[in-house]
């Protein structure tokens, strides 16, 4: 949500951070659920492993910084070989990603 906040609103954010957050863990406990979470990059790819075997239904928490983007991303009115690629695509591209075009899609 923040990151299409950033790209289609000028960077006005609303809603898309709260410091009151849930345990996630506990919450998916409270409804019968198996809970995971994962605070760093390191701790990845065990945990998605481990939710492949679970029979159960699982909420997964998956930390990740405030402001990291999720890529690869494809922006409205793009094609796929436009496609946003990763941690190499500097802040003012992502900013100009979306042209007017594009936003009247969203």
């Amino acid at each position: 949500v923040r990151q299409w906040q950033q790209l289609l609103h000028g960077n006005r954010l609303s809603e898309s951070y709260t410091e009151a957050l849930p345990d996630f863990v506990k919450l998916a406990e409270a409804y019968g659920c198996v809970g995971m979470r994962a605070s760093k990059p390191g701790e990845l790819d065990d945990a998605i492993k481990e939710m492949i075997k679970t029979p159960h239904p699982v909420i997964f928490d998956c930390r990740v910084v405030n402001l990291a983007n999720c890529f690869p991303m494809i922006p409205s009115g793009k094609a796929h070989n436009e496609m946003l690629m990763g941690e190499d695509v500097p802040d003012e591209e992502v900013g100009t990603a979306i042209d007017a075009k594009g936003k009247m899609l969203v």
